[in-house]
């Protein structure tokens, strides 16, 4: 199955549109006033929110049954949670975490 040149042209179109549009909205909305308290909640509160929920969803599958199965887990959730803790920047938490485990996983274990 193949998609057209023009199939994939009008989806990263539309992934355009929806980005500019989602970073302009703010502006677009509140422009020079004040910015509601309940959106200011939400911008201290979701992305940890986010955070807990990608934890979650990145161990659900941990099995217990070997120590293959979930050390590099353990191990890689540790390193991303100490990093943070250290450096506060989510992206070099992400990417060293990341790392981590792919080199715990097919070197290691």
């Amino acid at each position: 199955m193949t998609i057209s040149v023009g199939y994939s042209i009008a989806i990263i179109a539309v992934c355009v549109v929806c980005t500019f549009l989602e970073r302009a909205l703010p502006f677009l909305l509140f422009g020079g006033r004040e910015v509601p308290k309940i959106v200011k909640y939400l911008g201290r509160i979701l992305p940890m929110a986010v955070m807990a929920t990608l934890v979650v969803y990145c161990l659900r599958s941990t099995t217990f049954d070997a120590m293959g199965n979930f050390l590099p887990q353990i191990i890689a959730v540790a390193v991303v949670a100490a990093l943070h803790l250290w450096r506060k920047n989510t992206f070099l938490s992400i990417v060293v975490g990341t790392a981590v485990y792919m080199v715990l996983v097919q070197l290691v274990f």
